[in-house]
């Protein structure tokens, strides 16, 4: 199988060499000899020999995150995006890559200008009155910078790390490779469809690198909470916001989580942690646009206890057929309604093939009589969550990528809630919100207008359908129609044919050997080797390496 194509270059090359020599040297070196890549790799056994006393006290989940952090921005955004979903990886790799840091070393002041320059094609004093050399933070895919317009206006620059974007997409078109690579070799990984992660990956990370996009966000957020006191978002300045740069509004408050300040400043930590519920379950069941990562160093409080939120990079989005799925899950589990959550679950996931419906049913059953005296006060969100999805994994059921975004929200405000509050309870929050959309499905207004739609789905139908059917019965009377029917796993099947009907041919020519030989044997002619013609013993001898080979193949593939 290629690696690369011809028009991917040299540096793609040495950087996949690098990335399966860092791999190697946290000693992954038995996956990269499965992927048949051991030839790319050179300096890293001489990393691993260095390592090995390290690795020894390491375990697996370890060494993978050091792994993932030393080959930089791509993998370390892969890792923080892999621990959003518990229902792929294994919990203990879902623990280590929540420690994976953002923090990296800042780039200089001049490359950040350049980038400015660059971007909005005039020199930085001709569009700024001031520009703060030191950023205020660094992180992998940009840093962030204070400056003075020349109104006297006070902003933030969010500026691209440069060349950033063409490493990422390198580094992605490496992700593919291994990707594949793991679906030719290593036939277990199909499970987790490698290439399906990585395509989820990749539009997550282009999104989050396109900066006019998180200005929208932005916008669309404010539009949806103009009315509400208790939260808002910075101004953006859409003269001075391209793809790279992104200028929004000051804002000067406090860390969420910096609970000595907030004290100091009077505010009212109870109240903060209302609203910044509130805030969240309105931007899932009301908007159902809501931010994936709400990170605690990216929330501020300002006074009368105001939630200002300060990163739009990683948003979700959900239809109102998921909505409605996540508050009937949500009352489900309120109402230990076994039922309507494996029902639920098995409408917003994908299922296996395998997937034993009774034993999920089961362990569902199992979940809730573990949380059936425990009254709604006492009931965490997080943990009941956490144990959901963990059942939901082990039945190989892929949840939606937007589903498990919106879990992360609630299990991370969840978290600020109860540190401003001890005694701060999410459920009690969420159900009225779950309730009232519950209570809207079934009210006469969305009555109506699902009649409504589902009348015209039926007119649409009823007006094609005839068309449709005499096509069908022309083709058949002419002889024409054609069906293309798909049959799951026949590959394997073919594969398996294919290696059987391989043994069977060459156990006749062993055996057309043998005979060949026996013939030539009774002649007494040629060449003689102890007094029986040497063709003839050669012919033996050829056909029992033969054999003794085919026998070694039958007996290593485990199947007599």
């Amino acid at each position: 199988m290629p690696i690369f194509g011809i028009d991917k270059g040299y540096r793609n090359i040495r950087r996949f060499a690098h990335i399966l020599s860092v791999f190697v040297g946290y000693g992954f070196k038995d996956i990269i000899d499965r992927l048949h890549l051991e030839y790319l790799v050179r300096i890293g056994r001489s990393l691993a020999r260095k390592k090995e006393a390290k690795l020894e006290r390491l375990t697996k989940p370890e060494r993978l995150r050091l792994a993932f952090e030393e080959l930089g921005p791509t993998f370390i955004k892969f890792g923080q995006i892999l621990s959003t979903r518990p229902d792929l990886i294994p919990h203990e790799y879902i623990e280590e890559f929540k420690k994976l840091q953002d923090d990296v070393s800042p780039f200089s002041s001049e490359e950040a200008k350049e980038v400015v320059e660059e971007e909005l094609k005039k020199p930085i004093m001709e569009l700024l009155d001031e520009f703060d050399e030191k950023p205020l933070a660094a992180a992998s895919i940009a840093q962030v910078h204070k400056a003075v317009l020349q109104d006297g206006s006070k902003v933030v620059l969010k500026i691209q790390r440069p060349n950033i974007r063409e490493n990422i997409e390198a580094d992605i078109d490496i992700l593919f490779n291994l990707a594949r690579l793991f679906e030719s070799y290593i036939p277990e990984s199909k499970l987790y469809n490698p290439t399906g992660i990585i395509e989820e990956f990749a539009k997550t990370i282009r999104r989050e690198m396109d900066f006019t996009r998180e200005g929208h966000n932005i916008q669309r957020f404010t539009a949806n909470f103009k009315d509400d006191s208790t939260i808002s978002a910075p101004k953006v300045y859409w003269e001075l916001t391209t793809n790279k740069v992104l200028t929004m509004e000051y804002v000067k408050g406090i860390k969420i989580t910096d609970f000595k300040k907030l004290e100091e400043a009077g505010l009212d930590k109870k109240q903060i942690a209302v609203n910044g519920a509130s805030s969240v379950l309105k931007q899932i069941f009301t908007y159902a646009f809501f931010q994936g990562d709400p990170h605690p160093g990216n929330i501020l409080v300002k006074e009368d206890n105001v939630i200002v939120v300060l990163d739009f990079g990683m948003f979700g989005r959900i239809d109102e057929k998921t909505k409605e799925q996540i508050a009937d899950i949500l009352i489900a589990v309120i109402k230990k309604d076994v039922d309507k959550i494996v029902k639920t679950f098995l409408d917003v996931g994908v299922i296996a093939e395998e997937v034993n419906i009774r034993e999920f049913r089961l362990d569902i059953v199992d979940f809730l009589e573990r949380y059936y005296d425990v009254p709604l006060s006492q009931l965490e969100l997080s943990e009941v969550l956490n144990e959901i999805v963990q059942v939901v994994a082990r039945h190989r059921i892929k949840i939606m990528p937007e589903v498990m975004l919106l879990i992360k929200a609630l299990v991370t405000i969840e978290g600020i809630g109860r540190d401003l509050d001890p005694e701060f309870n999410m459920v009690e929050h969420a159900r009225p919100f779950a309730e009232k959309l519950i209570k809207e499905r079934v009210s006469p207004r969305n009555i109506i207008k699902n009649i409504a739609k589902t009348s015209q789905d039926v007119n649409e139908l009823l007006r094609v359908l005839p068309g449709e059917t005499l096509q069908i019965v022309r083709k058949l009377r002419k002889g024409t129609l054609e069906i293309d029917l798909k049959l799951r796993h026949l590959e394997n099947l073919v594969a398996k044919l294919d290696r059987v009907s391989n043994r069977i041919t060459f156990s006749i020519i062993i055996a057309a050997i043998i005979i060949g030989s026996s013939l030539i044997i009774q002649t007494d002619k040629g060449p003689m080797f102890f007094g029986f013609p040497a063709l003839g013993i050669s012919g033996y001898v050829v056909a029992g390496a033969l054999g003794l080979w085919l026998i070694y193949a039958i007996l290593r593939s485990g199947r007599l």
